[in-house]
């Protein structure tokens, strides 16, 4: 069954509205807690399989969605699509382990921001939700790089293809691009070009569509195929 928050809501547009979809009630449990105790974030909801997490994601539109990759019913693979389809459709994050990366890599094909790992800390979880919210890619650093290797390899177009679907991208963006190479937020690559975080959501919307990425991550996986990280 699926168990709501079990806080009133705050004055409206105050905090980080989450979904919470695991399977595990000890999990959910956790994650309940740490961010319970955390300014401006509310769990709106939980659910313990995909199909739960689709309903809820409907009824509650939250701004940020942690969904955990393997679940029955309706696995969390299975949801991310119908999740990114909700208008307005949330910022979807996958739990994830170290066993998990294959997985979490279809995931982010389909449109998933990125991928936490669940023993985290809480303060990266925090941080994690704010930064999902925020529009910013969510990659654990325990398994970054391996996911990177693994999506370079993965069967596809290759090099050449990739320098096609960015060959349409100014200076300024294939910068941003680059950036978003290295993980940079936001607000950390408006400070190093000198511009406001507001110029660089254009930005990165910009380089979105020009190339067909649905996500930053995928935008961050396409700047290493094309060869922009150096």
């Amino acid at each position: 069954m699926t168990d709501q928050a079990d806080s009133a809501h705050p004055e409206a547009g105050s905090a980080i509205r989450v979904l919470l979809a695991d399977d595990e009630e000890m999990i959910r449990h956790g994650v309940r807690l740490v961010l319970r105790h955390a300014e401006g974030i509310e769990v709106v909801a939980e659910a313990a399989n995909g199909a739960e997490a689709v309903r809820l994601g409907a009824e509650h539109r939250p701004d940020v969605v942690l969904l955990d990759v393997r679940m029955p019913v309706l696995d969390g693979l299975a949801a991310v699509a119908p999740l990114a389809a909700l208008d307005p459709a949330p910022t979807v994050v996958m739990l994830t382990t170290f066993g998990d990366e294959e997985n979490v890599i279809r995931a982010l094909r389909a449109g998933a921001t990125g991928f936490l790992l669940k023993d985290e800390g809480p303060q990266e979880l925090i941080s994690a939700v704010r930064r999902a919210a925020a529009g910013d890619a969510v990659l654990s650093p325990g398994v970054t790089g391996t996911v990177i290797r693994q999506m370079l390899s993965c069967g596809g177009s290759g090099a050449a293809a990739a320098d096609n679907r960015v060959a349409d991208l100014t200076g300024r963006e294939r910068e941003v691009l680059r950036m978003l190479g290295e993980g940079l937020s936001n607000l950390e690559i408006g400070r190093r070009l000198g511009i406001g975080v507001g110029t660089v959501k254009s930005h990165v919307g910009s380089i979105l569509g020009k190339t067909g990425c649905d996500s930053r991550v995928q935008a961050a996986l396409l700047a290493h195929q094309a060869g922009l990280m150096g």
